[in-house]
């Protein structure tokens, strides 16, 4: 039995969840008559301080519908360089919505304001024009942290300053509203758009949505089904997310907890360096430059040892904590994690 602390995306669901998937009434979302779905959408956008939402398959497709609604073919977007848009989506901003990227510098996922006021493009016919600013909150790059709010006003001002819009990429947004202490629209006020995910820490199945204006949600309805992303009797993963939603973000502090254990306990073990004031949320990522073994070589001895988890990037790997790894098992995934790199001494 692993102790799986690859991503909070492997979580299952709940029996709730299930049983509310095996009751879920359902009609033919495309033809926008399952009140599942219909539900899921106005409790998101209410929750979210938008007017209207869109129950979409995947947080990837939600941004690129984000993209692609915001811009027109031949703009730039401005982007953290480690962003998940830029990294991790298989550059769907140019595969679909045509657009050039403009990536800046982060610090801890955020960044700089006047790096941003420097990236926006002047009136000139041999340039792109600058579409859209895109955030990512909490940073998955960054190690799970939270864009605090000055900042995102700062870059919001920016941003109405110029007539651009802004989208934001808030797949663990409410591990940002459980760490921050703040209502998930006092980030999302400074954004047009915002995209959530249910099917990480908050235990669906399936499923996010993109939040935004009506005007906004209904070109990106039609772009949805322009991909192919139109479900039929969708509130069958609809009644799942609407309980991760309603019920499962409070003990997203749970998460947290465990995932400053971890990081406190990694940061006793030799060979290993841990700054556990980086931890803001669920993410862990440790460097293991100094252990003797390889970001690989760690991954593939803690599998052998049971514990999962994930190299990201040179010198370092990555922990993330979830409903499904109890606080006990940190313990116990501490005491593996400290023979396999102890060995390697």
């Amino acid at each position: 039995m692993y102790i799986d602390l690859r991503s909070d995306t492997v979580t299952k669901p709940t029996a709730e969840m299930r049983k509310a998937m095996f009751e879920a009434e359902v009609g033919d979302d495309v033809m926008r008559d399952d009140p599942t779905v219909i539900r899921l959408e106005e409790t998101a956008a209410e929750i979210l301080g938008k007017e209207a939402a869109l129950y979409v398959s995947s947080g990837t497709l939600g941004n690129q519908i984000a993209i692609q609604t915001l811009t027109r073919p031949g703009d730039e977007i401005i982007l953290e360089q480690e962003s998940h848009i830029y990294l991790y989506e298989g550059a769907g901003h140019a595969v679909y919505a045509g657009v050039n990227t403009k990536t800046l510098p982060g610090v801890r996922g955020a960044m700089n304001p006047e790096d941003v006021q420097s990236a926006i493009r002047t009136a000139n016919i041999h340039h792109p024009r600058t579409g859209l600013i895109c955030v990512e909150n909490t940073h998955n790059k960054a190690g799970g942290t939270i864009l605090p709010l000055e900042h995102l006003a700062a870059v919001s001002q920016i941003a109405k300053d110029h007539g651009i819009p802004v989208h934001m990429d808030g797949a663990r947004l409410f591990n940002a509203v459980v760490g921050s202490g703040h209502k998930a629209s006092a980030f999302t006020q400074y954004v047009d758009t915002v995209q959530v995910c249910f099917s990480k820490g908050l235990g669906a199945p399936v499923g996010s949505v993109l939040a935004g204006s009506r005007e906004t949600i209904e070109q990106a309805r039609y772009i949805r089904k322009r991909m192919g992303g139109g479900m039929r009797q969708a509130g069958v993963i609809a009644a799942p997310a609407l309980i991760a939603l309603t019920k499962m973000v409070d003990r997203l502090a749970e998460d947290h907890a465990n995932a400053k254990l971890l990081a406190n306990g990694l940061a006793e073990i030799k060979g290993l360096q841990m700054d556990v004031s980086s931890v803001d949320t669920n993410i862990v990522i440790v460097n293991v430059a100094n252990s003797g073994l390889s970001e690989l070589e760690v991954v593939s001895r803690l599998k052998d040892a049971g514990v999962l988890c994930g190299d990201f990037g040179p010198e370092l790997v990555r922990f993330v904590t979830h409903k499904d790894v109890t606080t006990e098992q940190i313990h116990e995934a501490l005491v593996k994690i400290r023979r396999v790199v102890q060995g390697a001494a």
